[in-house]
């Protein structure tokens, strides 16, 4: 039987991977802050977009390709950056480089992952970005970039949508806590999860080690308020332009909701924008993601990426055909991870792009200039 008999959509991965990790790691996976509002307005608004069907096109073969930030990629879809995904699957940041490797799609590497940009870079080729959480310590920031460049990392994402840490009531009830301990219950919780648990013994409970490379804290700490949040600053403009001083690769900014935000950085030397409202897990006051993409999009020439509730291929064209350029999935992929191992992530993109073949045939869309005509 063939992965896409049994498992044909992302739902179906999601169904199976809160069955095989514990309770407290789905919480942290799954999860966003406040009462979810936010998380459930980005579905529901992603539903409300609408492309008009064509007929009478004739056989034709989409091209899903597109050219960004001067790359061809085979797909307009690459895989965003999430914290501690070695939590959510043993050797989750590895098995994502390598995916987006073979399918040369961008990988982003999170400053607090499990893993070492130096142990990741060389699985994700030439297709690695490295997802900055900005450090407060100048010398600490250097350090860190010439290392994510060291390793094979181009482009830099500097997140700017977590001023504070945000309160994720459902992920701290959960009980998890970074480094992640073991308490009776979270232990229980594990031992239903054999694959998991296995997985977690061969390459041991994960950590911050990027980050514990800067300090001496050892000790587990709240998962809002983790080693990663104590040497982190809220940056600003002046850090901005600082930052674009020091890196000498493509530059792009994550976290942009408001147009008036996105026209200032286009005079900054960014070269690219990042809408999103973090999966609703930052803020549960923040509209969807979608409504906001179209006035965005009126206020910058620069390329943009969308991410935020991305749930299937149609949703991906919903997207491009709203002004975005390119699109990124989180958590989409740690489904695929959680629910069959590296066979899983790669599976989400047969996934993604089946979906918008079948899509595009619909709407009579050869390409994905032609996907930006169909929005009613």
């Amino acid at each position: 039987m063939s992965l896409h008999t049994k498992y044909p959509a992302i739902s179906d991965l999601r169904t199976r991977a809160r069955k095989r990790i514990p309770h407290f790691v789905w919480e942290y996976l799954d999860s966003a802050t406040g009462v979810e509002a936010t998380k459930l307005r980005n579905r529901t608004a992603l539903d409300q977009v609408l492309l008009k069907p064509s007929i009478l096109h004739g056989e034709f073969d989409p091209d899903l390709s597109t050219d960004f930030l001067g790359r061809n990629y085979p797909l307009p879809i690459g895989i965003a950056p999430v914290g501690m995904s070695g939590l959510v699957w043993p050797g989750a940041e590895q098995m994502l480089a390598r995916t987006a490797a073979t399918a040369q799609i961008p990988y982003t590497l999170s400053t607090v992952a499990s893993q070492l940009p130096e142990d990741v870079g060389p699985h994700a080729g030439d297709q690695g970005w490295f997802q900055l959480y900005p450090p407060r310590d100048p010398e600490i920031r250097k350090d860190i970039l010439n290392r994510a460049k060291a390793s094979g990392f181009h482009t830099l994402v500097l997140t700017v949508d977590v001023p504070v840490a945000s309160r994720r009531e459902r992920q701290t009830r959960g009980g998890m806590t970074n480094p992640p301990k073991l308490t009776p219950r979270l232990a229980w919780q594990a031992a239903q999860c054999p694959a998991w648990l296995n997985g977690i013994r061969k390459t041991g409970m994960p950590r911050l080690r990027l980050m514990e490379s800067y300090s001496n804290i050892k000790t587990a700490l709240p998962s809002t308020q983790h080693i990663g949040y104590l040497l982190r600053t809220s940056p600003d403009w002046a850090y901005l332009t600082w930052l674009r001083d020091h890196w000498d690769g493509d530059l792009i900014v994550k976290g942009v909701t408001n147009p008036d935000d996105a026209a200032r950085l286009s005079d900054e030397g960014v070269d690219a924008l990042w809408v999103s409202n973090h999966a609703g897990r930052q803020f549960d006051g923040c509209a969807a993601t979608i409504d906001l993409l179209p006035n965005i999009r009126a206020a910058t020439t620069l390329p943009l990426i969308f991410d935020s509730g991305i749930e299937g291929g149609l949703d991906v064209l919903r997207a491009i055909a709203l002004g975005a350029d390119f699109v990124m999935l989180g958590r989409a992929f740690h489904y695929g991870l959680a629910a069959l191992g590296e066979a899983g992530a790669a599976h989400v993109l047969d996934i993604l792009r089946q979906d918008m073949i079948s899509n595009m045939g619909q709407i009579g869309a050869r390409n994905l200039a032609e996907v930006r005509q169909t929005a009613l």
